[in-house]
C-alpha cells in the first residue's frame, strides 16, 4: 500500500492557541488519504505532525510560536522527583483511596491541546478539505491495474500482490475508513493478556538469565556487561527488581504490586483505532463522552465544537495503515487509543501512534474529576515505560516523541523536563540535545540548532523529477507530469512540497494532482 497525499500548500495568518495571536500562525499542510508508518516516521523526523488525517509542518521562520519536534530517550530516562511524586500519589490513591489535598495541579495544558490547538483544528475545518474518494479510488485502481499489465513478464506471485494492493487502496479510498483487507491487531479481552497495567510476562529462562546477570554484577560490576556479551546474551535493560542501594526504576514505581484489599483497580488497555475492532467499537460512546467532558471543562469548548464528527475526525480518523510485520512489536504498528480504566470506567485516553522507531504521543483527554492525579504527567510516564517495553520486542523502536516543544510559550516548556531529550534542527533535520539548544532559544524564538555552518539537509529533494505524481488515472514521475502543465504556479507548489517532505518520501508517496 502506497501513501497517497494531497498537498494544500502554505496557510498563514490564522489564530495561534499558544500566544493567542489572531493571525500569527503559519504552516504548510497536506491531506493524507493513506500513509505507511515508514513514511510518517520519516515525515515527523522532518518536523511534520498529524491532526487526524491532516498532516502539517509549521513554517518555523515565519510562525509566531516556532514548534520544535521533541523526542525523549526512554532507555536512558530517569524519573525526576516530581515524576516520582506523581507515581507515588497514584499508588497511594489506588491502595488507600486517599489523595494529598495540598498540591493537585497538573502540568500546563497537561500535554493537552497539543499541536491541534483550536486554531489548527479550526483551520482544518475552514479548509473544508474534500476529495472525491470514490473517484480517486477508482482512478488509482485503474492505474495500478495498468501497472500490473505492463509487468506481465514478472512472476504470477508479484502480479497477484499488485492486484491485492490495488484492491486494498480502492477499498481504503472508496470508503474513507480503514481497509477491511488490512490485518488489524485485536487486543485480547481483559483477563486474556490485554492488561498493560501489569509488567510483561517473563519466561523462566529470562528470569534465570536475570539472576545470573545480577550475580555477575555483584561479583564484578564493571565486567558484567562484557561477560554477558561474550556469551552472546544481552542483559535486560530494565530489571524488575533493583538492589537496595539503587533508586527504583520507572517500572518499579509504576508496576508496584497492590494489596488484595486495594481501594481501586487501574487497568490500561491498548486498543487499535479502527471501527473494525470490537473493543474500540464497544468503548466508543464512553470514550466520546469523556472527550466532550474534557473539552468543555478544560478548554471551554461549546457543545457544537466537540461533537461526534469533530471527535471522530480529530482522534479516531488516522491515515496510518496498520502493519504487523514479523520483526515488529506484538501489537503491530499504527494508531491506538491507550485507555485508562479505573474500577471499570474510562478516566483517560492517550492517543498514540506506534511507528518503526518510536511511540508518538498525539493527544490526551481525561475526566476533569480526576485532575488531582496529574494524569498528564502520569500518562506520559506510562507511555515512556510502554516505549521501553516495546523496545525489548523490537530493538529499533527506542524513542518517545512528545509532539512539539515551544520555548516561547511558558505553558508548553514542561516537555523539556523529560530528560534526556533532543530537539530537531529546523534546517538540517539532525537531533540536538535540548541542553545545547536552550541558551540559543532564550535569545531568539527561531534557531538553527546545528552548529556546523557547512551542514545541509542531507535528505533534501535533489531530484524533483523523480517525485511520484498520481494524475489522470496514472502514476508518473514529476518529470513526465510537468510536460502536461502550463500553469507556472504548479511547478512552484510541487517543488515546495518536495523540499518539505524530502527526496525519499517524495519518491515513495503518491502526490495526487487534479
Amino acid at each position: 500500500m502506497a501513501s497517497v497525499v494531497e498537498y494544500k500548500g502554505l496557510k498563514a495568518g490564522y489564530h495561534c492557541g499558544y500566544c493567542d495571536s489572531t493571525e500569527g500562525k503559519a504552516s504548510c499542510g497536506m491531506w493524507a488519504h493513506s500513509m505507511t508508518v515508514r513514511d510518517y516516521q520519516d515525515l515527523i523526523d522532518r518536523g511534520w505532525r498529524r491532526s487526524g488525517k491532516y498532516v502539517y509542518k509549521p513554517v518555523m521562520n515565519q510562525t509566531c510560536c516556532p514548534q520544535y519536534t521533541i523526542r525523549c530517550h526512554p532507555l536512558k530516562f530517569q524519573p525526576s522527583k516530581s515524576h516520582k511524586k506523581v507515581l507515588k500519589k497514584m499508588l497511594k490513591f489506588l491502595v488507600k483511596g486517599e489523595v494529598s489535598k495540598g498540591n493537585c495541579e497538573d502540568e500546563p495544558m497537561d500535554s493537552a491541546m497539543e499541536d491541534a490547538v483550536t486554531g489548527d483544528f479550526a483551520l482544518i475545518n475552514k479548509l473544508d478539505i474534500k476529495c472525491d474518494l470514490k473517484t480517486l479510488g477508482d482512478d488509482l485502481k485503474e492505474s495500478l491495474e495498468s501497472e500490473v499489465k505492463k509487468k506481465e513478464k514478472t512472476s504470477k506471485k508479484e502480479d497477484s500482490k499488485e492486484l491485492i494492493n490495488s484492491q486494498a487502496i480502492e477499498e481504503k479510498l472508496g470508503s474513507g475508513e480503514p481497509s477491511h483487507s488490512i490485518k488489524v491487531h485485536v487486543v485480547p479481552k481483559p483477563g486474556k493478556g490485554a492488561d498493560l497495567s501489569k509488567p510483561p510476562c517473563r519466561k523462566a529462562k529470562e528470569i534465570r538469565k536475570e539472576r545470573k546477570r545480577l550475580k555477575l554484577m555483584q561479583q564484578n560490576p564493571d565486567g558484567a556487561f562484557e561477560s554477558f556479551q561474550a556469551q552472546g546474551q544481552t542483559p535486560s535493560l530494565f530489571p524488575s527488581k533493583t538492589k537496595s542501594n539503587q533508586p527504583k526504576s520507572l517500572e518499579d514505581l509504576i508496576f508496584e504490586s497492590l494489596p488484595e484489599n486495594a481501594s481501586h483497580k487501574l487497568e490500561v488497555r491498548l486498543v487499535p483505532v479502527s471501527f473494525e475492532d470490537p473493543e474500540f467499537k464497544s468503548s466508543f460512546n464512553q470514550s466520546f463522552s469523556l472527550y466532550v467532558k474534557y473539552q468543555m471543562t478544560i478548554h471551554q469548548d461549546l457543545p457544537d465544537e466537540c461533537g461526534k464528527t469533530e471527535f471522530t475526525r480529530f482522534l479516531c480518523s488516522s491515515p496510518l495503515e496498520a502493519e504487523n510485520p514479523p520483526n515488529g512489536p506484538e501489537c503491530g504498528y499504527g494508531s491506538f487509543h491507550q485507555q485508562y480504566w479505573l474500577d471499570g470506567k474510562i478516566i483517560a485516553v492517550g492517543v498514540i501512534d506506534i511507528l518503526p522507531h518510536c511511540v508518538s504521543s498525539v493527544y490526551l483527554y481525561y475526566d476533569p474529576g480526576y485532575s488531582f492525579l496529574s494524569l498528564g504527567v502520569y500518562s506520559a510516564l506510562r507511555e515512556i515505560a510502554f516505549a521501553r517495553q516495546l523496545h525489548e520486542q523490537t530493538s529499533q523502536l527506542c524513542y518517545y516523541y512528545m509532539g512539539f516543544y515551544i520555548h516561547s510559550c511558558a505553558k508548553m516548556k514542561y516537555k523539556g523536563q523529560y530528560r534526556p531529550s533532543d530537539l530537531l534542527c529546523p534546517e538540517t533535520y539532525v537531533w540536538v540535545p535540548i541542553e545545547q539548544c536552550l541558551s540559543s532559544l532564550e535569545n531568539s524564538k527561531y534557531c538553527r540548532f546545528n552548529q556546523d555552518p557547512e551542514a545541509v539537509d542531507e535528505g533534501r529533494s535533489k531530484e524533483p523529477d523523480r517525485l511520484q505524481v498520481f494524475y489522470k488515472k496514472a502514476i508518473m514521475p514529476y518529470g513526465v507530469y510537468k510536460k502536461h502543465q502550463k500553469d507556472p504556479s504548479e511547478d512552484a507548489t510541487v517543488q515546495q512540497y518536495a523540499s518539505l517532505v524530502g527526496q525519499a518520501c517524495s519518491e515513495r508517496m503518491l502526490l495526487f494532482r487534479n
